[in-house]
C-alpha cells in the first residue's frame, strides 16, 4: 500500500515539477552559464571567459551606483508602502467612531475608499509612468501648477532633471501604484479578526494605537511578512524597471542618478550588445533578492498566532 501511495503522489507531482524545472530552474542555470561567456546576444558564437565578467562588474562604477539605488528601493519602498497600507486599512476597518449597532466599525464610506485606493492597480504601469511624467513637467505639469497656486511660483524644481530629486520622484510613483493593493489585502485580513477582541480591548481601556499594535499587527503578521517579501522583489524587478525606463532622462539619468539594476541589465543586453555581462549583473540581482528575502523571513519569524 505504501509503495502504491508513493507512486500515486509521484504521478501527480512529476508533470508540474517538470514544467517548473523547464520554465523556472533551467533559465536560471542558463543565465549563470552565460555569465561566464562573452555572448553578445546577437550571434550564436561565443566563448568562455571565466570570471572576467564578474571582475568587470566589480570595477564598474555604474553597477555600484545602480546597486545602491536598487538597495535604497528595497529598503525604503516596503517600509513606506506597508506602513501607509496598514494605516489606511486599519482606519477603513477599525478606525471609525463607535456606532449604536457596533462598538467597532470602520470610517464611513469605507467601501468607496477601498475602490479609490485600489484604482491605481487597474491602470497599466506604463500608463501610470506616462501620466506622472506629464505631471512632473517643470513648466506646465500638475505639481508645478500646484506650487504656483499656493504662492510658491518661484519654487520650480526640475523634478526629473535634478539628480537629487529624480530618484525620489520615481519612488513616489511606485508608492502610489502599490499602496492600494496592500490596503485591500490587509483589509481582507483585518475583516477575519473577530470583533470580540477589539471590544474586549476597548472595555479594558485600550485606545486605537494600543489595539493596532497589540491585536491587529500580531494577528496580521504573516500577511505583512509575505507583503514585505513581495514588495521587496517588486522593488528589484519589473515595476522599478518600467517606471525608470519611461520616466527618467536618458533613461537612467540625469548622470545615472536613477539607474537601477534591472535597467542596467536591459541596457547592457539590448543597447550595448553585452548579453554575457548583462547576465552577470542579473546573477548579482538574483543574489541580492535572495539575501533580502532570507533576511526578512528570518527577522520576521515569530510564533504563529491562531484565533
Amino acid at each position: 500500500m505504501q509503495h502504491g501511495k508513493y507512486r500515486f503522489i509521484a504521478g501527480f507531482l512529476i508533470v508540474p515539477l517538470a514544467i517548473y524545472a523547464v520554465f523556472v530552474i533551467w533559465p536560471f542555470v542558463q543565465a549563470i552559464y552565460y555569465s561566464f561567456t562573452d555572448w553578445t546576444g546577437l550571434s550564436p558564437d561565443f566563448k568562455m571567459v571565466g570570471f572576467d565578467n564578474y571582475t568587470k562588474m566589480f570595477d564598474d562604477g555604474t553597477f555600484w551606483k545602480s546597486a545602491q539605488h536598487s538597495v535604497t528601493y528595497v529598503l525604503l519602498l516596503p517600509v513606506v508602502v506597508l506602513a501607509l497600507a496598514l494605516f489606511f486599512a486599519f482606519m477603513i476597518n477599525v478606525g471609525g467612531r463607535r456606532r449604536k449597532d457596533a462598538a467597532i466599525a470602520g470610517v464611513r464610506g469605507s467601501a468607496f475608499y477601498k475602490i479609490v485606493y485600489f484604482f491605481p492597480q487597474v491602470l497599466s504601469i506604463a500608463i501610470v509612468a506616462l501620466l506622472f511624467q506629464f505631471a512632473y513637467n517643470p513648466r506646465n505639469g500638475a505639481f508645478s501648477a500646484i506650487l504656483r497656486g499656493i504662492g510658491l511660483g518661484s519654487v520650480q524644481p526640475d523634478w526629473l532633471g535634478d539628480p537629487n530629486l529624480a530618484l525620489w520622484c520615481i519612488m513616489a510613483v511606485l508608492v502610489w501604484t502599490q499602496v492600494g493593493f496592500f490596503v485591500v489585502l490587509f483589509s481582507a485580513g483585518m475583516a477575519s479578526i473577530p470583533k470580540d477582541f477589539y471590544e474586549a480591548a476597548l472595555l479594558d481601556g485600550a485606545n486605537r494605537f494600543t489595539t493596532f499594535f497589540r491585536i491587529t499587527l500580531p494577528l496580521l503578521w504573516d500577511t505583512v511578512q509575505s507583503g514585505w517579501v513581495y514588495m521587496g522583489i517588486l522593488s528589484l524587478g519589473a515595476e522599478a524597471f518600467a517606471v525608470v525606463q519611461i520616466m527618467s532622462v536618458g533613461p537612467g539619468g540625469p548622470a545615472d542618478s536613477t539607474t537601477v539594476l534591472p535597467l542596467l541589465v536591459y541596457q547592457k543586453a539590448f543597447r550595448d550588445g553585452q548579453a554575457g555581462y548583462a547576465t552577470t549583473i542579473g546573477v548579482a540581482l538574483l543574489i541580492i533578492t535572495l539575501i533580502f528575502s532570507a533576511i526578512v523571513m528570518r527577522l520576521g519569524r515569530r510564533e504563529r498566532l491562531e484565533f
